[in-house]
């Protein structure tokens, strides 16, 4: 199986009215994704902001529990801690995994909607297990990836729907059925 990374991209992504901003980072999207990405084989968890300070957050997020009292309360905490970086664009996540493979990524998104390259995830899960280029899955905050991050992803996938027609779940919910559905068992 190829190897599998994954980022949550921050910025550039949409507010509900469309316009292009940057989101916060949030606790639970670092600790619910990490442990997602655990679980699934995911080789690298990528949290993507432009800012500073919201880095440097995240990073005394994960530092409490890696290091001291929350490493030792919570081992499994500090074990899916481990895989998760910080970059502030994506570029700067390709170059990595580059640096890395010698190769560069097969960039995939995740969107509410349909593009000409949408792809069903079992067909996305059988490229995943013959592809040797390693693969990177773009997860968006707020109101999804901006147009431009889209087109410049080889590969979108479909869109999450439950029985009726509402699909505005939590990136950390689209993120652990897509995993599931990527990689589960």
């Amino acid at each position: 199986m190829g190897d599998l990374y994954i980022a949550l991209i921050h910025a550039p992504v949409y507010n509900k009215n469309m316009e292009e901003i940057a989101t916060s980072i949030t606790n639970l999207d670092i600790h619910d994704i990490a442990r997602s990405a655990t679980t699934y084989g995911v080789k690298g968890y990528y949290i993507v902001h432009p800012a500073e300070a919201q880095r440097s957050l995240a990073q005394r997020i994960m530092g409490y529990w890696q290091e001291g009292f929350g490493a030792e309360y919570n081992p499994h905490r500090q074990e899916a801690f481990a895989r998760v970086k910080l970059a502030r664009e994506i570029g700067e996540v390709e170059a990595e995994i580059f640096a890395e493979h010698g190769k560069m990524p097969i960039k995939l998104a995740t969107d509410a909607r349909y593009y000409p390259n949408t792809l069903d995830y079992s067909t996305v899960r059988k490229k995943l297990e013959i592809e040797e280029k390693p693969m990177l899955l773009l997860f968006g905050t707020g109101w999804g990836l901006t147009r431009e991050v889209i087109e410049s992803c080889d590969i979108i996938l479909k869109p999450i729907y439950g029985p009726g027609e509402w699909n505005h779940l939590s990136v950390r919910s689209a993120a652990a059925i897509i995993l599931d559905r990527l990689r589960g068992q």
